[in-house]
């Protein structure tokens, strides 16, 4: 979920559709801690994304829980010309009976938050049981992140990730690796 909110709406507007060859959906985990989600991750991979294109290293999210329930959301990245660039945003539970780990995101006003349009989902779909490491995705699958809570991961737990996005239907072709596999 990185600076993408405006073209993770556009997918979410798409719909969610099983390319070919796809040997099971995209589904977020079953349950979810939000509060032991909080905090800050770092981006290791993602398939590419217009507004994210700026951003070249030290990609993260963090999270903080909002008196309301949501969740804030500060994506902040360096650009390769050493620059800073951020975007802050809010995630929620679209439906609060609902799967705890689809979430959706919006980096609209809040003025704008009526609009279906401006929310795009962001599911949690894989989480190691300690919170060390997250992938994130959408039904469409035109969006991916491989998350940890360091600026690397383990290249073993990372072939895994990948090997879970692709048995899901993600064309990992155009993977960018942002963090440090090791």
């Amino acid at each position: 979920m990185r600076l993408a909110a405006a073209a993770i709406c556009v997918a979410a507007l798409a719909g969610a559709s099983l390319p070919a060859g796809a040997a099971e959906p995209v589904r977020a985990i079953p349950d979810i801690d939000i509060a032991r989600y909080l905090g800050t991750w770092h981006e290791i991979a993602r398939l590419p994304l217009y507004f994210e294109r700026a951003c070249a290293r030290d990609i993260t999210a963090t999270y903080t829980a909002n008196p309301d329930g949501t969740l804030g959301v500060h994506n902040a990245c360096v650009k390769a010309d050493g620059g800073a660039k951020s975007a802050d945003g809010v995630a929620r539970r679209p439906d609060p009976s609902g799967a705890p780990a689809e979430l959706e995101v919006r980096f609209a006003p809040a003025w704008l938050g009526f609009l279906p349009f401006v929310w795009g989902d962001y599911w949690v779909i894989a989480l190691d049981p300690d919170y060390r490491w997250a992938m994130v995705g959408e039904p469409s699958r035109n969006y991916l992140w491989i998350l940890s809570r360091e600026p690397g991961l383990d290249r073993a737990v990372f072939e895994d990730l990948k090997a879970r996005a692709t048995a899901m239907g993600y064309d990992l072709a155009p993977l960018i690796v942002s963090g440090t596999v090791r």
